[in-house]
């Protein structure tokens, strides 16, 4: 059928060339006797449109699959359906004065009835200010369809203005800010290009991992597997992972997750949860002296362990029997007792099986991680071998940084995209590959349209567009699951008045950490740089060495990924004598206080640090490009420490002045005020293992009392991320007990 159309090069290759070579802008027609369908325009066939032969009438007709309206005239992008919309009340209006033409009936545009001239086989270019949004009436974006060129007349006539693009009502970037970091030329990067099959696989085989987790945690040790803690591991693992999987990770020494180990131990025996009430606390302790003498009892423990864990589970429930008027305090106070107790002999008997889970899971996903390159392969198997990777010169020319660029080039003879199915649903933009769908609100779809133009030199006719966001994404999906609020907290991001005034101050122009869908200027750092740079990435910023700029770093809240990002910082600061920058949010965790921020406070490049309390902040949720308006900010549940780490060069040009920092916190109070009365609760609550709750409340007050306190514009993005990635991260059974 004409829905299988090979694109707009199968289009252009369909007209005709005259003698003289040029183009000829007219087609001999189709006999009446040859039923062939003509093939449809791309943005039709995007739009659910085939072209169909009619037995009965002996003609061609138009079928609609998403709103199984059928047409015998040619259909026009834009026009209403008269089953759900009679009236026609949200179709684009008509030109012309064809507003009393019927549906199918409407004359075609001027635009596509005006001759293109005797050597019109070029499209003409289309400005970048122009989004190319298929939903945009009129606008051929990605291809020229034959249809197009063969009813182009040599007459000219005067053009109708062309189509207002889609516009969102609420803009959360700016991808007209020019850089200021300053790099030395990087050869291209060795990656596979992108394409669906492949991702549709990796997603079902992360899944797959998902899967095997929940059910090695619930098999072994009777509990569901901590809240993200999976995310978690992803990011711990990219750290250290040398394997050739973008997600996956196959080649990490160690081999057992610190992070994942962690996180397991801490809901052993169970998880503790926040306590509210007296019943609830003394519930609690019943749960957790039954229990822990349940575990000593099944597993291969020592005598005197066996021992110290009965004696002391007996005695709590002996005491719940014999004492009902006890208070919430005693209850938690007895809690904590019988952990210090018990804890260090139920963690001993359970080392070895957390072990085995973590080592279990790292090995079926290192076997996943080669199942996909080999089958990724294969789709390049007419490719020549892989060309390694030379190394850079030792003397690189200094340049504006730039997007990554990949060694293995995605034109022929890699294999050709497959069609991704792209229709519009209300506000929301819907791509499907293979019944798999995915999606995002108009407005992201656009902004992803601008940095896909700005950033991609390969693919000047967007005819690869579709495919790749498809492919971003379903990547990033994958990476941090589809629960309700799940992954949310690991990719959010400051408000849009706190990020103009950062550039505004402190010439702030990049983020070390975000994605094409969250961030704010057109050059950034993220995770997968054979996906994401399309669409403006720098690549992962730990690869990532500057020379030059000022740079934002809210780093999703992981703490071997912030001990590695302070590691860099330090290592970029001391070699470069340029000016450089780094705002750095991190969640103000003191109970125990992390690596990453103690490391900051003492570091010599430290000029400024702001403490921002709890709750007097806010952050833009990571998963603005589905959300709605009302639930685009969330208030933060964490204190937040922003950093100023720079170099002498930097601090002479981006000091942190008193001046520049109230007008920081000004650009801060308008977007809580702002966001008041659309802020939501906040992401689904957390479990308390975590540094998240009530530990938190004690430093309110310090940081109420800190000389940066003015400052709380600053941090509201990083308090978001603390929300969902503090669920399981304390590291000693004095963090689990605070939470409770």
């Amino acid at each position: 059928m004409s829905n299988d159309s090979q694109g707009s090069v199968k289009g252009e290759a369909a007209m005709t060339l005259s003698p003289s070579g040029s183009a000829s802008s007219q087609a001999p027609p189709l006999s009446p006797s040859t039923p062939k369908p003509q093939e449809l325009p791309d943005e039709l066939v995007q739009a659910g449109w085939s072209k169909c032969w009619s037995k009965r009438e002996n003609r061609p007709y138009y079928f609609n699959r998403f709103t199984n309206q059928s047409l015998w005239e040619v259909p026009v992008l834009g026009q209403h359906d008269v089953i759900s919309d009679p009236l026609g009340l949200n179709a684009a209006p008509a030109e012309g004065g064809d507003s009393n033409l019927g549906n199918g009936q409407r004359k075609r545009r001027v635009s596509e009835e005006q001759g293109a001239g005797p050597n019109s086989f070029k499209r003409p270019k289309v400005e970048p200010t122009t989004p190319i949004s298929p939903s945009t009436p009129g606008i051929k974006p990605w291809s020229s369809a034959p249809e197009d060129k063969q009813s182009q007349s040599a007459t000219p006539t005067t053009p109708s203005p062309a189509p207002a693009p889609y516009r969102p009502a609420v803009i959360y970037w700016d991808l007209d800010v020019q850089t200021n970091a300053v790099i030395r030329e990087r050869p291209p990067a060795n990656h596979l290009p992108p394409h669906p099959e492949i991702e549709l696989q990796r997603a079902q085989l992360v899944t797959k991992l998902r899967q095997h987790y929940h059910e090695l945690c619930y098999q072994r040790e009777g509990i569901d597997p901590p809240r993200e803690s999976f995310n978690r591991w992803l990011l711990e693992r990219k750290v250290i992972d040398k394997g050739l999987d973008p997600l996956l990770p196959s080649d990490c020494d160690p081999v057992i997750s610190p992070s994942m180990f962690r996180e397991v131990m801490n809901d052993i025996p169970i998880r503790l949860s926040r306590i509210k009430y007296k019943e609830e606390a003394r519930k609690l302790l019943f749960k957790y002296a039954e229990a822990a003498k349940k575990m000593i009892d099944s597993r291969n423990a020592s005598p005197e362990s066996r021992k110290v864990v009965k004696w002391n589970a007996e005695d709590t429930m002996s005491w719940l029997r014999r004492d009902h008027s006890a208070s919430k305090e005693d209850y938690m106070d007895r809690l904590e007792h019988l952990r210090q107790q018990c804890g260090p002999h139920v963690a001993a008997v359970a080392k070895d099986s957390v072990e085995g889970i973590c080592s279990k899971i790292f090995h079926i996903s290192a076997e996943y991680s080669r199942r996909l390159r080999h089958a990724h392969l294969g789709l390049l198997q007419d490719r020549p071998a892989e060309p390694a990777v030379a190394p850079p010169p030792e003397q690189q020319r200094l340049v504006y940084c730039y997007p990554v660029r990949l060694l293995l080039p995605s034109a022929p003879p890699s294999p050709p995209q497959p069609r991704v199915e792209l229709h519009f649903e209300n506000e929301a933009a819907c791509l499907r590959f293979r019944g798999e769908m995915v999606k995002v609100n108009r407005g992201h779809f656009s902004k992803l349209e601008l940095l896909y133009r700005y950033s991609c030199i390969d693919d000047p006719r967007f005819e690869k567009f579709l495919s790749r966001v498809w492919c971003l994404l379903k990547r990033y999906q994958a990476m941090f699951g589809g629960g309700v609020n799940e992954g949310s907290g690991l990719q959010g991001a400051l408000p849009v008045s706190v990020f103009e005034a950062l550039n505004r101050q402190f010439g702030v122009s990049f983020e070390c950490f975000a994605s094409p869908l969250n961030c704010y200027f057109k050059q950034f750092c993220s995770a997968f740089p054979d996906i994401d740079g399309f669409f403006g990435s720098r690549g992962p910023f730990l690869s990532f060495c500057p020379v030059s700029g000022s740079f934002e770093a809210n780093p999703p809240f992981s703490e071997e990924l912030m001990d590695a990002m302070v590691t860099h910082f330090e290592d970029l600061l001391q070699r470069s004598n340029e000016p450089l920058s780094f705002m750095v949010f991190v969640p103000e965790w003191r109970d125990p206080v992390t690596p990453a921020l103690s490391r900051m406070e003492a570091s010599r490049f430290l000029r400024h640090q702001l403490n921002v309390p709890a709750y007097e902040h806010e952050y833009r949720s990571g998963s603005q490009h589905l959300c709605k308006r009302e639930d685009m900010y969330y208030k933060a549940v964490h204190g937040t420490a922003v950093l100023f780490l720079q170099n002498d060069a930097g601090f002479s040009k981006w000091a942190p002045t008193p001046e520049r920092l109230a007008e920081l916190m000004a650009a801060y109070r308008a977007s809580s005020s702002r966001a008041s009365s659309l802020s939501s609760p906040g992401p689904a609550p957390v479990a308390t293992g975590d540094r998240d709750s009530a530990s938190k409340t004690a430093e309110r007050t310090q940081s109420e009392e800190s000389p940066g306190s003015h400052d709380n514009n600053n941090n509201n993005n990083n308090n978001n991320n603390s929300s969902s990635s503090s669920s399981s991260s304390s590291s000693s059974p004095r963090d689990k007990m605070s939470a409770v």
